[in-house]
C-alpha cells in the first residue's frame, strides 16, 4: 500500500474532481460534478448545501469511497486512493470513515449496544470495543437504552444510535447525509449539537450534506454545490 504522506498533509483532498452518468452510444453524459478541488484537515467541519438532485450525496459517496469518480483524484490520509485495491478501500472505509445516513438503517433484531458494534466485526475484534461503545452512548446521554431495540426508541434516539455506530472504530473522517433530514425540529437540533461536539471534542473532520440552514450553520465552513461546482454560501 502506499505510504502516507507527513501529517502536515490535508487528511482529505480532492483535486478537480469529475462525475459523468454513462450514456448510451458515443455520447458523454451529463456532468454531475466539475473540477471540485477541497482540503480538509484533521478536526475540520464542512457543511454542503444545495439543491435535490445537484449532487450532494454523489459528492459525499465519492469522499467516502462508495464512488469512483470518472476525473480527478482523492486523498485520503495521504493516499490516493485510485491506486488501492478493493480490499484495501473497504479496509480504509471501515477504520478510517464512519457513514451517518438520513434514515439510522439499525438492525430491528439487535439492541443498542449491538447495533454500535457491527463495525467491530470486521476484522479483529478490539477487546475494548465495548467498553467504547458504552462510553460513547453515555456520551449521547443513551446509557439507559443500552438493551433497548431500535423500535422502542424515538427517531431522534435511533438517529443518536447511528452516530455512535459511525464513531465506534474512532475515523478520521465522519460523513452524515441529511443526518437530521426526517427528525423533528428539537430532534434535529439535538443531533446538530451532538455532532458540533463530537467534532470539536474528537478531532474528527466532520462533512455533512444537508438542506437545514441551522445545521449548516453550525459548521466552521460552508460551501454550496451548485452547477456540478462548489460555490462558497451566501448568507
Amino acid at each position: 500500500m502506499q505510504q502516507a504522506t507527513p501529517n502536515s498533509s490535508p487528511l482529505l483532498k480532492l483535486d478537480h474532481v469529475a462525475m459523468r452518468y454513462e450514456a448510451i452510444g458515443d455520447a458523454q453524459g451529463p456532468a454531475v460534478l466539475e473540477d471540485i478541488c477541497l482540503e480538509l484537515s484533521a478536526g475540520d467541519s464542512l457543511a454542503i448545501v444545495g439543491p435535490s438532485g445537484s449532487g450532494k450525496s454523489t459528492l459525499l459517496n465519492i469522499m467516502g469511497t462508495l464512488d469512483r469518480p470518472t476525473g480527478g483524484s482523492v486523498w485520503l490520509d495521504g493516499r490516493d486512493l485510485a491506486h488501492l485495491t478493493e480490499p484495501q478501500t473497504a479496509e480504509i472505509r471501515n477504520q478510517r470513515i464512519g457513514f451517518i445516513f438520513q434514515e439510522h438503517h439499525l438492525l430491528p433484531q439487535c439492541t443498542v449496544l449491538e447495533n454500535v458494534l457491527v463495525p467491530t466485526l470486521v476484522g479483529p475484534v478490539a477487546p475494548a470495543a465495548t467498553d467504547e461503545a458504552r462510553k460513547l452512548l453515555a456520551r449521547v446521554d443513551l446509557s439507559d437504552r443500552l438493551h433497548h431495540r431500535p423500535g422502542e426508541l424515538s427517531g431522534g434516539q435511533r438517529q443518536r444510535v447511528a452516530v455512535v455506530r459511525a464513531l465506534i472504530n474512532q475515523p478520521g473522517l465522519l460523513l452524515a447525509d441529511e443526518p437530521t433530514g426526517s427528525l423533528d425540529r428539537a430532534s434535529a437540533e439535538e443531533l446538530g449539537h451532538v455532532l458540533t461536539e463530537l467534532n470539536r471534542e474528537s478531532g474528527v473532520t466532520l462533512v455533512t450534506v444537508t438542506h437545514s440552514r441551522d445545521l449548516a450553520n453550525s459548521m466552521a465552513r460552508r460551501l454550496e454545490l451548485r452547477d456540478g461546482r462548489l460555490h462558497p454560501l451566501q448568507d
